[in-house]
């Protein structure tokens, strides 16, 4: 109560706006401690039209699980009709409010029939699917307001969809979490393990979020990423009736009861859907352990725990590399254990850790049996096992181009043992594909790329292999961060194509190096427009993360992450190889180094 309270008055202390004179900014909300909730105060009796709109406006940023004090500033009609889960709007600042042209001047006041324009420079939308995109541009949407005849009380007929605030609101209203499906066309190991992918999206914070969470999970995957996952739920799957505020028990155990469309689910399908959720809500609470799926009538249908969730699935941050590679002095492919506080490399077993070709870029497979080598000169990509007894054989693929820059990307790895490599020769650039190397079979595909809107500088796949991560140069020589979808059709035979490119950093207008550091997050090394040259993470939909950046480290021209995010960050900057360790600063690993890499 002492928080709601605190809401309360926090609300109710902010200034009313008139419905005249000049324009003013609605204010957003200052960051809040994530333990207050706040709530919002209902219109006062004969309160004028300024008012109204202010105190709508303070509404949609409170924790009102339903939007019903919001509810209170519409008419009936209005508020049977309005719908805020279909989107949500964030602006640069709050939305500014000023009564527009009226048909009639004051006339139309006194009639009892107001306009107001909100209006505010567009950062993002969340669409009903609770998915991020970045935007730009003004926004301006008009809101109407009506005097009912006989309580004469101002009232909001007419209005936008969806709710509409300042960034900072966002911020403390909305958290991202990834929700998991299961790569159509991937599976991993001799079992067939299917691949989680991470799907982030937005729920509100404070508003029974674990709830929230498995609804959005049972709804389906996000519009982007649904043409290349699939989910374990049989359609039509949802919580049973009634339920709300899920939460685990005193042994970290939930249980989720769920309508009759699963009652036919079998043992093996029951497992991947527990795998599904428990994925998904260990986002929101780390110390969860089990899940149990209940059918109607509190049916048994199947648990799961955390132990056994990870071989029921591959997941790409469940799996700890066994080693660092790098290149030492000499151009020879070295390894470091991950888990060693020493900077005593050795080289890799084989003719890339021997020296029998001097490399630019290396790449380790996903199960760290295979390697991939770029040559000094960037011209030919190599393949081969880090074994004594290997052999390093003819080049993959080849490139033209007229210098290193010009030629052959560091080539990068999924989970199915796909190597993706990118030819950045000016005269024909192209994006391969060279599937299933693991099983010593694939020669290079040219993949697909609609719109693409200049030439990969950098390409690294996810492990999911059906998301992929390019740095794409202009030719203004401005580079992006962008994120594709990676689609294939095994059956067809047709060539991979990487469609729907996205913005993951929109704010950069260089991009010199990245890495994927999680399921649905980026490390990036940028420069803003007219800033410096900056270390920082990025979520795969544009958003901004919460949390800190890693320590600032100058001169960086490689950088290397795990989805694993307990293992170090590695660099190679002007003091060659360097690490970050968790809770400590860079710390020097070889001054002659180059190239690092984690698997991947």
């Amino acid at each position: 109560m002492a928080y709601a309270a605190c809401g309360v008055v926090l609300l109710a202390g902010c200034a009313s706006m008139p419905d005249s004179g000049d324009l003013r900014d609605v204010e957003s909300t200052p960051r809040q401690d994530t333990g207050v909730r706040v709530f919002a105060m209902p219109p006062a009796e004969d309160a004028e039209p300024g008012e109204i709109m202010q105190g709508f406006l303070e509404a949609l940023t409170s924790d009102d699980p339903q939007y019903d004090t919001a509810r209170k500033y519409l008419t009936a009609d209005a508020a049977r009709t309005w719908r805020p889960e279909r989107s949500a709007t964030v602006l640069a600042n709050g939305p500014s409010a000023v009564p527009g042209q009226q048909p009639h001047g004051r006339e139309a006041a006194d009639a009892g029939s107001l306009t107001y324009v909100l209006s505010g420079s567009l950062v993002a939308r969340v669409d009903g699917h609770q998915a991020y995109a970045p935007a730009a541009g003004p926004y301006s949407k008009k809101v109407h307001l009506t005097k009912d005849a006989k309580s004469g009380q101002w009232r909001i007929d007419a209005l936008p969809q969806g709710v509409v605030m300042g960034k900072s609101d966002f911020q403390r209203n909305y958290t991202s979490v990834n929700k998991y499906y299961f790569a159509s066309t991937t599976t991993v190991g001799a079992t067939g393990q299917p691949v989680a992918v991470a799907d982030p999206v937005f729920v509100r914070s404070k508003v029974d979020p674990m709830t929230q969470m498995v609804r959005s999970l049972l709804s389906g995957p996000t519009t982007w990423l649904e043409p290349v996952v699939r989910s374990s739920f049989p359609t039509g799957t949802a919580l049973q009736e009634g339920t709300s505020g899920l939460t685990p028990d005193d042994q970290n155990r939930l249980t989720v009861p769920l309508n009759s469309a699963v009652s036919r689910a079998g043992a093996a399908k029951c497992r991947e859907m527990a795998t599904q959720l428990l994925f998904t809500l260990r986002n929101l609470t780390p110390t969860l352990e089990s899940v149990e799926l209940q059918g109607p009538g509190g049916h048994r249908l199947c648990d799961l725990t955390e132990e056994r969730a990870e071989t029921a699935a591959w997941h790409a941050s469940a799996q700890r590399p066994e080693y660092l590679y790098f290149l030492d002095g000499k151009h020879r492919l070295v390894r470091l254990p991950t888990g060693s506080a020493g900077t005593s490399a050795v080289p890799v077993p084989g003719p890339l850790g021997e020296g029998e070709k001097e490399l630019q870029s290396v790449a380790v497979s996903r199960d760290e049996h295979t390697v991939a080598g770029v040559g000094a000169d960037g011209k030919a990509l190599y393949v081969t096992s880090p074994a004594a007894s290997s052999s390093l054989g003819e080049a993959v693929v080849s490139s033209q181009g007229a210098t290193a820059t010009d030629r052959l990307t560091t080539p990068s790895w999924d989970a199915r043992g796909d190597l993706w490599v990118a030819d950045r020769d000016p005269r024909h650039p192209k994006l391969y594909v060279l599937e299933h190397l693991d099983l010593g079979v694939g020669k290079p595909v040219e993949v697909t790329i609609p719109d693409l809107p200049g030439r990969i500088s950098d390409v690294r796949v996810a492990a999911d292999g059906v998301r992929v991560a390019l740095v794409v140069e202009k030719d203004d020589g401005k580079q992006s961060l962008l994120i594709g979808r990676i689609e294939r059709d095994d059956k067809s035979g047709a060539r991979p194509a990487v469609v729907e490119l996205r913005s993951a950093a929109p704010d950069l207008e260089q991009v010199t190096a990245m890495s994927w550091a999680g399921d649905s997050r980026l490390v990036v090394v940028g420069l803003e427009q007219g800033g410096v040259h900056q270390l920082r993470y990025v979520q795969v939909d544009g958003s901004t993360l919460d949390g800190p950046a890693p320590a600032a480290l100058s001169g960086v021209k490689a950088i290397a992450a795990s989805e694993d995010e307990r293992v170090p960050l590695v660099a190679y900057s002007e003091d060659g190889i360097v690490r970050l360790p968790s809770g400590a600063q860079w710390q020097k690993v070889d001054k002659d180094g180059t190239a690092p890499v984690y698997p991947g």
